[in-house]
């Protein structure tokens, strides 16, 4: 992808999202000056609701927000990860003091960097949990100087965020044994997307490749790694082609059930069909620190496996399920519907889609397939 196609993507996502973006400015004592930041809300945010979002922390804003909040609003829209609170930090003024490491000790210089370190762990974070309602996962995203500069965040006893997305990172000198030695021993689920590609900058693609090397060489189930090497591709073409896989990566387990999950995992785990969906959700809250509400795709699967696998036990649960998710929609009703059909009970099934009727629509039931099944019921006596 060029330079141009690159831009004009970047605009399209901004022109959708632009709506809900807020501009602020924030004073720093650690900076000893204010520091301008842009924060996007997601859709139908209510400040006074009770949900947490995640929050994404994108340096080099000026450039990387745009690009950043494009992907994350397009994704949560379709359900392939949650809706999320993105802030920018821009850089662009004081870019090369900020993100400054001290050639002795290779962490961030006292002549910049440690303060600009300081203000994103202890002002900007704080007054965003503040004002904002964010949940404790936390992914910071970087470019060049910046995808080096995420990495420290790492090194400390309780790092700051959960999931890393460096972008070309300009590595600094002992980063690579170090990040493969701190990862080998992270007791925390940690998400790390690295990304490079074929007409990278030489210099900083080869050393890339060495981390990579030694990243994948890691042995520690608690690190969640992916590297991308993308070809047709230089050093600022590759942000528009890896911030979509990282997304993907970091939430892969957040995504609805699709095909190859339904397939590969759920009709072939040990337990019930049931018991599936409650693990993928248990593990969602464990591994993220939020509750997903089941989602209606979620539930179909389960109903198709438990059919296939003749599971009762399962159709039960799912249709209590259902009715508790989703007491005013339809879903409650149709679900309830296909339990006691399955199990012979058309009297009831029939009273269940019957009560369906007035209750609200959702994606795939409609009152027109609440009517087939009863005229179907029907039709039988």
């Amino acid at each position: 992808m060029n330079k141009p196609i690159l831009f004009i993507l970047c605009g399209l996502f901004f022109k959708t999202a632009t709506s809900q973006v807020i501009y602020e400015t924030i004073e720093s004592s650690k900076l000893g000056e204010s520091r301008e930041i842009k924060i996007q809300l997601p859709r139908n945010y209510d400040p006074e609701g009770d949900i947490l979002y995640p929050l994404i922390v994108v340096l080099d804003g000026d450039y990387l927000f745009e690009p950043m909040i494009g992907n994350t609003d397009y994704h949560s829209y379709w359900g392939d990860m949650p809706r999320s609170i993105v802030v920018g930090v821009n850089q662009a003024k004081t870019r090369d003091e900020d993100l400054s490491f001290s050639v002795e000790s290779n962490f961030p210089s006292d002549e910049g960097g440690a303060q600009f370190f300081e203000f994103i762990g202890m002002e900007l974070i704080p007054y965003i949990n503040d004002n904002y309602l964010t949940s404790d996962f936390r992914i910071v995203a970087g470019h060049d100087q910046s995808a080096n500069f995420i990495n420290y965040w790492l090194f400390k006893e309780k790092p700051l965020f959960r999931g890393y997305i460096a972008f070309s990172p300009d590595l600094s000198p002992q980063m690579v044994n170090r990040l493969q030695e701190r990862l080998s021993t992270t007791e925390e689920d940690t998400f790390y997307y690295l990304a490079t590609a074929d007409n990278d900058v030489k210099s900083l693609r080869e050393d890339i490749l060495v981390l990579n090397t030694a990243l994948s060489a890691v042995e520690n189930q608690k690190l969640h790694y992916r590297f991308d090497d993308f070809t047709d591709a230089d050093h600022y073409s590759l942000v528009g082609l890896g911030i979509p896989k990282a997304v993907n990566e970091i939430f892969s387990l957040f995504k609805p059930i699709n095909r190859k999950e339904y397939k590969e995992k759920m009709l072939t785990f040990e337990g019930s069909p049931y018991e599936y969906l409650m693990k993928k959700y248990e593990d969602i809250e464990f591994f993220y620190g939020f509750e997903k509400k089941v989602v209606e795709n979620d539930l179909r699967a389960v109903l198709a496996a438990s059919k296939k696998k003749n599971d009762e036990e399962s159709l039960k649960n799912l249709s209590k399920l259902a009715k508790k998710e989703y007491s005013e929609s339809m879903i409650s009703a149709y679900y309830s519907g296909q339990y006691y059909d399955f199990i012979g009970s058309t009297k009831k099934a029939l009273q269940s889609y019957q009560s369906g009727l007035l209750l609200e629509e959702s994606e795939f039931i409609s009152k027109d397939i609440l009517l087939d099944l009863i005229y179907d019921i029907q039709d039988q006596d």
